[in-house]
């Protein structure tokens, strides 16, 4: 088994110290950083993303393996040349006003970065104010709003129509999500895109990213 496989199956794992040790090894035969980056940590994080998509996963699989996933990052960080390391594109996350509840949003935070999105953390209890002034400062491409009680999902609402207001709303795409979030509710409300899930949000707005070039 070459060691990009091994990286990316102790991933899988969550077996950090071996991530780390393997990295290590992979850096001093050679292989290019960004190589490393993508066949061994990100395919493994992909895999991971795949699993917990089709619930043969769950929460504490995904959070060692994205703990097992930063650690190896951290070392390549200073090897990866400017082109490598940019990211896939930036966003800015949080739970709306209201809302305490960040399992969800963190969760979706570390698939993100898993791909190698940029993300801006904002916390929980955040105001459509907040989104909006980070996704200007920041240039964020996307702003993610997460949601786990029925009565702060009109938050939502207040964030899409202040970005219509801040004349920014061509440029962000407007990504929801949480328990009580629906299809139809991102519909209503003029959201760009739901996603039920963490992978699923990860990958919508790596393709957003994307379109947007």
């Amino acid at each position: 088994m070459d060691i990009l496989t091994e990286i990316s199956e102790n991933l899988q794992k969550g077996k950090a110290k071996i991530v780390k040790e393997l990295v290590g090894q992979a850096i001093e035969q050679g292989i290019p950083a960004g190589e490393i980056l993508q066949k061994g940590l990100m395919s493994g994080m992909d895999v991971v993303g795949e699993k917990f998509k089709n619930n043969q996963v769950y929460v504490p699989e995904v959070l060692v393996a994205a703990r097992a996933m930063n650690m190896g990052a951290a070392l390549l960080k200073p090897l990866l040349s400017d082109g490598e390391g940019n990211s896939a594109g930036k966003v800015c996350i949080g739970t709306v006003k209201g809302d305490l509840h960040d399992i969800g949003k963190n969760l979706v935070k570390m698939m993100m970065e898993g791909k190698g999105l940029e993300v801006v953390d904002l916390g929980t209890d955040v105001s459509p104010e907040t989104y909006v002034k980070t996704a200007k400062e920041q240039d964020c491409r996307i702003i993610c709003c997460s949601a786990l009680l029925t009565t702060t999902m009109p938050v939502m609402e207040e964030v899409v129509k202040l970005a219509e207001q801040e004349g920014i709303r061509d440029k962000v795409k407007i990504m929801i999500g949480g328990a009580p979030v629906t299809e139809d509710f991102c519909r209503k409300i003029g959201a760009d895109k739901y996603t039920p899930d963490a992978a699923s949000a990860a990958d919508a707005a790596v393709e957003f990213c994307r379109l947007a070039g």
